[in-house]
Protein backbone atom coordinates (compact mmCIF):
# COMPACT_ATOMS: atom_id res chain seq x y z
CA UNK A 1 0.00 0.00 0.00
CA UNK A 2 2.81 2.46 0.69
CA UNK A 3 4.39 1.84 -2.52
CA UNK A 4 0.95 3.33 -3.87
CA UNK A 5 0.61 6.15 -1.66
CA UNK A 6 4.08 7.58 -1.48
CA UNK A 7 4.53 8.78 -4.77
CA UNK A 8 1.24 10.34 -4.78
CA UNK A 9 2.50 12.74 -1.17
CA UNK A 10 5.95 13.16 -3.14
CA UNK A 11 3.89 14.69 -6.40
CA UNK A 12 1.76 16.61 -3.76
CA UNK A 13 4.47 17.94 -1.79
CA UNK A 14 6.76 18.69 -4.37
CA UNK A 15 4.08 20.58 -6.61
CA UNK A 16 3.25 22.53 -3.83
CA UNK A 17 6.57 23.96 -2.99
CA UNK A 18 6.90 24.10 -7.21
CA UNK A 19 4.09 26.36 -7.50
CA UNK A 20 5.60 28.42 -4.43
CA UNK A 21 8.96 28.51 -5.50
CA UNK A 22 7.32 29.23 -9.29
CA UNK A 23 5.95 32.32 -7.94
CA UNK A 24 8.80 33.42 -6.21
CA UNK A 25 11.33 34.05 -9.46
CA UNK A 26 11.33 37.82 -9.26
CA UNK A 27 9.54 39.23 -12.46
CA UNK A 28 12.62 41.31 -13.33
CA UNK A 29 14.63 38.15 -13.85
CA UNK A 30 14.86 36.37 -17.30
CA UNK A 31 12.79 33.30 -17.12
CA UNK A 32 15.33 31.33 -19.19
CA UNK A 33 18.52 32.59 -16.46
CA UNK A 34 16.25 31.09 -13.86
CA UNK A 35 15.92 27.80 -15.70
CA UNK A 36 19.51 27.65 -16.73
CA UNK A 37 20.32 27.75 -12.03
CA UNK A 38 16.97 25.00 -12.29
CA UNK A 39 18.28 22.99 -14.00
CA UNK A 40 21.97 23.20 -13.01
CA UNK A 41 20.50 21.79 -9.36
CA UNK A 42 18.34 19.75 -10.83
CA UNK A 43 20.76 17.76 -12.92
CA UNK A 44 23.43 17.61 -9.67
CA UNK A 45 20.58 16.54 -7.48
CA UNK A 46 19.59 13.83 -9.76
CA UNK A 47 23.03 12.78 -10.48
CA UNK A 48 23.47 12.68 -6.97
CA UNK A 49 20.07 10.37 -6.25
CA UNK A 50 21.15 8.18 -8.66
CA UNK A 51 24.42 7.55 -7.26
CA UNK A 52 22.34 6.74 -3.93
CA UNK A 53 20.11 4.62 -5.65
CA UNK A 54 22.08 2.64 -7.01
CA UNK A 55 22.92 1.03 -3.94
CA UNK A 56 26.72 1.33 -4.29
CA UNK A 57 26.98 -0.05 -7.74
CA UNK A 58 25.61 2.89 -10.32
CA UNK A 59 25.66 1.10 -13.59
CA UNK A 60 25.95 3.80 -16.14
CA UNK A 61 25.66 1.53 -18.71
CA UNK A 62 21.30 2.39 -18.19
CA UNK A 63 22.29 5.74 -19.40
CA UNK A 64 22.48 3.81 -23.00
CA UNK A 65 18.73 3.41 -22.74
CA UNK A 66 18.22 6.96 -23.48
CA UNK A 67 14.98 7.33 -25.78
CA UNK A 68 13.37 9.95 -27.91
CA UNK A 69 10.93 10.22 -24.87
CA UNK A 70 13.55 11.31 -22.70
CA UNK A 71 14.88 14.06 -24.71
CA UNK A 72 11.69 15.60 -25.85
CA UNK A 73 10.53 15.44 -21.84
CA UNK A 74 13.34 17.76 -20.93
CA UNK A 75 12.02 20.25 -23.87
CA UNK A 76 8.64 19.78 -22.68
CA UNK A 77 9.49 19.91 -18.71
CA UNK A 78 10.94 23.31 -19.78
CA UNK A 79 8.06 24.60 -21.02
CA UNK A 80 5.71 23.32 -18.52
CA UNK A 81 8.43 24.80 -16.30
CA UNK A 82 8.19 28.55 -18.27
CA UNK A 83 4.71 28.19 -18.05
CA UNK A 84 3.89 28.72 -15.19
CA UNK A 85 6.73 31.01 -14.13
CA UNK A 86 5.09 33.66 -17.24
CA UNK A 87 1.85 33.10 -15.73
CA UNK A 88 2.74 33.80 -12.70
CA UNK A 89 4.47 36.72 -14.19
CA UNK A 90 1.51 37.80 -16.12
CA UNK A 91 -1.06 37.69 -12.72
CA UNK A 92 -2.46 34.44 -12.57
CA UNK A 93 -3.18 33.50 -8.77
CA UNK A 94 -1.61 30.40 -6.92
CA UNK A 95 -5.07 29.35 -5.71
CA UNK A 96 -6.01 28.87 -9.47
CA UNK A 97 -3.53 28.55 -11.65
CA UNK A 98 -2.65 25.21 -10.98
CA UNK A 99 -6.33 24.15 -10.79
CA UNK A 100 -7.11 25.64 -14.18
CA UNK A 101 -4.17 23.82 -15.53
CA UNK A 102 -4.75 20.52 -13.63
CA UNK A 103 -8.07 20.52 -14.78
CA UNK A 104 -8.04 21.13 -18.22
CA UNK A 105 -4.92 18.22 -18.42
CA UNK A 106 -7.13 16.40 -16.99
CA UNK A 107 -9.96 16.16 -19.46
CA UNK A 108 -7.36 16.28 -22.45
CA UNK A 109 -5.73 13.34 -20.78
CA UNK A 110 -8.90 11.40 -20.19
CA UNK A 111 -9.68 11.24 -24.28
CA UNK A 112 -5.58 10.87 -24.79
CA UNK A 113 -5.82 7.84 -22.47
CA UNK A 114 -8.79 7.20 -24.75
CA UNK A 115 -7.24 7.44 -28.20
CA UNK A 116 -3.69 6.74 -28.33
CA UNK A 117 -3.72 3.94 -25.09
CA UNK A 118 -7.21 2.21 -25.43
CA UNK A 119 -7.90 3.02 -22.00
CA UNK A 120 -11.65 3.13 -20.93
CA UNK A 121 -13.64 5.88 -21.32
CA UNK A 122 -16.36 5.60 -19.00
CA UNK A 123 -19.61 7.64 -18.15
CA UNK A 124 -18.19 8.29 -15.15
CA UNK A 125 -15.27 9.66 -16.32
CA UNK A 126 -16.86 12.16 -18.49
CA UNK A 127 -19.48 13.07 -15.98
CA UNK A 128 -16.04 13.76 -13.64
CA UNK A 129 -14.71 15.90 -16.55
CA UNK A 130 -17.68 18.20 -16.62
CA UNK A 131 -18.00 18.33 -13.22
CA UNK A 132 -14.17 19.56 -13.25
CA UNK A 133 -14.87 22.24 -15.80
CA UNK A 134 -18.01 23.43 -14.13
CA UNK A 135 -15.98 23.81 -11.16
CA UNK A 136 -13.40 26.13 -13.36
CA UNK A 137 -16.88 27.98 -13.69
CA UNK A 138 -16.95 28.84 -9.94
CA UNK A 139 -13.06 28.86 -9.30
CA UNK A 140 -12.39 32.04 -11.59
CA UNK A 141 -15.72 33.66 -10.83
Amino acid sequence: MFSYIWPILLIVTANTVYQICAKGIPEAMNTYASMTVTYAVASVFSFVMFLVTSKGHPSFKTFTLTNWATIILGIVITGLEVGFICAYKAGWKVNTLAMVSSTILAVVLIFLGFFLYKEQLSLSKIAGAIICLVGLYFINK
